[in-house]
Formats: structure tokens, C-alpha cells, sequence
């Protein structure tokens, strides 16, 4: 039986992540993994969705190449190549990984893992089953697309995730049921492609995890772009016997049934924790979640979880964060618990969404006496100059001390910028400081400091 230090289950970004650490802190360090390293979020996730996205941005750039200045007639796409460029990007992602593998000196374990008492994984693949023990298990096995019993998903009419990035051929019409980012990022990518696209969302707001004004705003521009959107509705059922999909669809004004292709299924994600032996070992687990305490450490010495399987939120950088913590940790390391409530999150569609800490009436409800400040981009020179005046940003601060509550923001690259707010949140900087640190012009970025302006009543581009 080979032994080693430490042994991750799973090699999505928060396993494999977690294993290079671990090699870097000296672990002799195997990871697990039954299908290709790099997990759901290399393979059929964050990374494939944005090679589709940014396909679909060109796409939207060509079509409107006259409001630049620019000629460019009889612009088509070739569906089936835009999947092919973004299965290509995977597939280099997770070549990448390899060689990451191999460079920290890991050795990657092929097959499906089942935990054994005695801190011992089982490993059973096309050659046999292997058992393997060390001193440390750390589970990262992630988490699929989530099915509902009104909307079960056959993998043809009724589709996940991993479904909606290989089709072999562009549908005509689409629900996507769920406006989370994943249902929202298909439902941008599909609708620029040319497919007539309804988005089915059971609370009031899209993205409903959002502040309320990016959720209005982002209904604003997806309406304008063509998208039919439905809220506080429900699928209740689909029949799939006829040449498409007929979805009955309950709203406040009673029942309607929709037409279509293809439904997108897209109301969030179940945990992979069947049949990897949580119940053998006796590893707790409530609400398809594996309880943890602030390291990781799971009621079962020797034996770790991370990522999605824990009740942190669901992000992959999330998953790579706690797995670095995770095994440093172990390492004995000094090491500051995971502050969820600043965890950034970011939707890739466009306009982009992307948001850190308390929405405004999460900070109400919270009793803070509170200053807001918004910029929208229709006054930023470099917005206007670049063809993206569409949204905002948004800030709220706590009126008596200048804490950096929240930050809220949609428009083009909000995605990259999100994490100003972020460090600073950290940091633990005020609003005046904020203020005080002088941004470049013209930039996106410098809507940040003009949005804290106004909250400050100093705003001047207002």
C-alpha cells in the first residue's frame, strides 16, 4: 500500500490547488481523480463558459462595427466552431494542470476514490483497485448541476450546464430556467448567437443574490437585447414527447406554456458526496453539505473537506482559498480563518455583474446608518469613449466609522475591478481614504472613487 502525507479527492481548482500547496510545504502528495484534472470548472465551467462568452462578445462587436466608425458586412458565425474554440481552451487548461502535477512532483492517482476508515482511500479504475493511505485526507469532490423533480434533465431536451457548452447544433428557442450566473451567463450566450431565449426565475429579481438596482438594471439591458424575462415564475412541469420541449410555466397571473428547443436547467448544484464512504467513516454531513470547522477539519481526525461539499459559498476561488488555508493549517502555520463575508462574485455576461460584501438592504436590515453612492457609467469619459455606457457602480459605507460595506457594480470589466473593493475592504479602509487614493484617467476603475464621491457628496463628474 502506497502511503503518503497528504491525499486530495477530487482535482477541481479547489483539489488541485490544494495539492500544489501542499507539495510547496514539503507533503508528499497524491491526488485523486476519476474524469480530467482541473475539475468541472476547467473542463465544463468557469473556463469553457468564458471562451463561449467572449466568442459571443466578438460576435456582438461585429454586428455593430458601424457605431465605431467601422464596415464589416454579412458578419455570420459558425456555432459548432465557437464549441470547438472553447473545448479547445479546456482542454489546454487542463494540459496545464498536468504539467503543474508534474512540476510539484504529485502523483495523480486515475479513478473513482472512496474513503475507508484508518485515513485510506480505495481507488478503483479500468485497471483494478488500488488502496492508498496517508496522514491527511482532503475532500474536494465538487459539485454537478442540480435537478428538480418538476424538470428532470435528459440530457438532449432538458439539459445542465455541461450540456449547454457542446451542443451540436445552435437551438432555435431556449428557457433557461434559473438566473443565477450560470443560467444568466447561457441565457447572454445564446441570445447573441441568434436564439430566441426566455429566462424562468422563481424570486422577483434576476440574479437574485444581487443588490436590487444591479439585479433591475441587468433586466434592463438583457430586455433591450432581446431576452424575455420571467420573474417570481415556476416550471411545473415539461413535456418532451412531442419535436421540442413544452414547459408549463406558473406565474401571479396564472399558468402559461412555453415552447422551445432546448430548457436550460439552471437552479444551482448538488454536492458529490454519494458513494465516496462519508457514511463508513462517520464524517458528518447536514443539508448535502460536510460540516467543517474554521480549518477544514471535519469531525473525524485525519480526514478534510473544501470547496462546494462544504457550506461555504460555492466559487471556485472560494475552494482554492480554503484548500491553501486548509493544508497550511496542517503545516502549522499561523493562519487567519476565511472571511465569507468578503468573498467576491462575479457574473461574466454583458453587462458584467460583480459584487463584494452587504447589499443595501442587507445593511439596513443590519440596523447600520448608512451613506450610498453611485456612478453610472453613462458619465465615464472611457465608458462612453469604448461603447459601454451601460450600468454602474454602487457603494455603501457605515455613516459613523467609514467602513467599505459593499461594493455593487455592472457595466463592462466590472468583472476585473471588483477587486479594489475587495483588498480594500481588507484592509479595512475608509470611505475618505478611498476618496483620497487618486484613480487614473480615463479609466472604468475610476468610477469606483467618483461612486464613493457621491456618497461623500463630493461626487464632481455628477
Amino acid at each position: 500500500m502506497s502511503k503518503f502525507d497528504i491525499i486530495v479527492l477530487g482535482s477541481g481548482p479547489g483539489g488541485y490547488v490544494t495539492a500544489i500547496r501542499a507539495s510547496q510545504l514539503g507533503f508528499k502528495t497524491a491526488i485523486v481523480e476519476k474524469e480530467s484534472l482541473g475539475g468541472v470548472c476547467l473542463n465544463w465551467g468557469c473556463i469553457p463558459t468564458k471562451a463561449l462568452l467572449k466568442s459571443a462578445q466578438v460576435f456582438e462587436y461585429l454586428k455593430h462595427a458601424g457605431d465605431y466608425g467601422l464596415n464589416a458586412e454579412n458578419v455570420g458565425h459558425d456555432f459548432a466552431a465557437v464549441v470547438k474554440r472553447s473545448r479547445g481552451v479546456a482542454d489546454g487548461m487542463s494540459k496545464g494542470v498536468q504539467f503543474l502535477m508534474k512540476k510539484n512532483k504529485i502523483e495523480v492517482i486515475n479513478g473513482f476514490g472512496t474513503l475507508k476508515k484508518g485515513k485510506k482511500i480505495e481507488v478503483k479504475s479500468d485497471s483494478g483497485t488500488t488502496e492508498y493511505s496517508a496522514d491527511h485526507i482532503i475532500i474536494a469532490t465538487g459539485a454537478r448541476s442540480r435537478e428538480l423533480p418538476s424538470l428532470p434533465q435528459d440530457g438532449k431536451k432538458v439539459i445542465g450546464y455541461r450540456e449547454a457548452m457542446s451542443l451540436d447544433k445552435q437551438p432555435k428557442k431556449m428557457i433557461v430556467v434559473g438566473s443565477g450566473a450560470i443560467g444568466i451567463e447561457f441565457a447572454y450566450f445564446y441570445n447573441s448567437m441568434g436564439t430566441e431565449v426566455t429566462v424562468v426565475e422563481f424570486m422577483p429579481n434576476i440574479v437574485p443574490v444581487e443588490d436590487e438596482d444591479v439585479s433591475k438594471q441587468l433586466e434592463r439591458s438583457f430586455k433591450k437585447a432581446g431576452v424575455k424575462i420571467m420573474t417570481s415564475a415556476e416550471v411545473t412541469k415539461v413535456d418532451t414527447s412531442g419535436d421540442g420541449v413544452k414547459a408549463a410555466v406558473k406565474t401571479s397571473k396564472g399558468e402559461e406554456v412555453l415552447e422551445a428547443d432546448i430548457v436550460l436547467s439552471a437552479v444551482g448544484i448538488k454536492t458529490n458526496i454519494e458513494n465516496i464512504g462519508l457514511e463508513d467513516v462517520g464524517i458528518a454531513v447536514d443539508r448535502d453539505k460536510i460540516l467543517v470547522n474554521d480549518y477544514y477539519q471535519t469531525n473525524i481526525p485525519g480526514y478534510y473537506a473544501i470547496g462546494d461539499v462544504t457550506p461555504g459559498q460555492a466559487l471556485a476561488h472560494v475552494a482554492s482559498a480554503e484548500g491553501i488555508l486548509c493544508v497550511e493549517k496542517i503545516a502549522g502555520m499561523h493562519v487567519e480563518a476565511l472571511d465569507y463575508g468578503n468573498i467576491p462574485g462575479c457574473t461574466y455576461c454583458i453587462p458584467e455583474v460583480a459584487s463584494v460584501g452587504l447589499t443595501e438592504k442587507q445593511a439596513k436590515e443590519k440596523g447600520y446608518d448608512i451613506k450610498v453612492g453611485k456612478f453610472p457609467f453613462s458619465a465615464s469619459g472611457k465608458a462612453k469613449a469604448s461603447g459601454s455606457a451601460d450600468g454602474f457602480v454602487k457603494v455603501i459605507f457605515d455613516a459613523k466609522y467609514g467602513e467599505w460595506l459593499g461594493c455593487h457594480m455592472i457595466g463592462a470589466g466590472v468583472t476585473d475591478m471588483i477587486a479594489e473593493a475587495v483588498v480594500a475592504r481588507k484592509l479595512e479602509t475608509t470611505g475618505h481614504e478611498v476618496l483620497k487614493a487618486v484613480h487614473p484617467h480615463p479609466t472604468m476603475s475610476e468610477a469606483v472613487m467618483e461612486a464613493v464621491a457621491d456618497a461623500y457628496d463630493e461626487v464632481i463628474h455628477l
